[in-house]
């Protein structure tokens, strides 16, 4: 089973964290894909796939990720038997909007038949946690399953 990581990013920090989660991994075989060089039909159910998005604007997808989200959406592809993960980025001060990026990735997701599993990470610019320590951190209890180190 490999590790597909799929970034969604306005300013960079989450192909940073995209980085720092393959390195946490890194005993496996993983690949890191931006969003916009990703074609949601090469989703495979063999694959353990980690979502890391960061919110734009009111609490939209990040721009690198709406082709991806959109294609999702007009295809409606059956993903029943796919495990993800995602953590988030976003900043509280935002407010009702805080996180909404990697939740609205989840809710796509999901609503083609792909499972959630692990802790929905949300990390908050607004705190002195860096986001790739708190990747770093969530990454190791990622529940990913029959995976095989190479």
């Amino acid at each position: 089973m490999r590790v597909v990581i799929l970034f969604g990013s306005e300013l960079g920090t989450s192909e940073t964290v995209a980085d720092c989660v393959a390195d946490e991994l890194s005993s496996h075989d993983v690949s890191i894909y931006d969003m916009t060089d990703f074609d949601p039909g090469d989703l495979d159910r063999t694959d353990f796939h980690v979502v890391i998005c960061s919110t734009s604007g009111d609490g939209d997808l990040p721009t690198g990720a709406e082709p991806f989200f959109d294609i999702l959406d007009a295809t409606s592809p059956d993903l029943a038997g796919l495990h993800f993960a995602v953590f988030g980025l976003g900043d509280s001060v935002y407010g009702d909007t805080f996180n909404r990026g990697g939740e609205i990735a989840a809710e796509k997701l999901t609503a083609c038949g792909a499972t959630q599993v692990g802790d929905h990470a949300r990390h908050d610019a607004s705190t002195p946690i860096s986001p790739k320590d708190m990747a770093r951190d969530w990454a190791e209890t990622l529940p990913i399953p029959a995976l095989t180190p190479h």
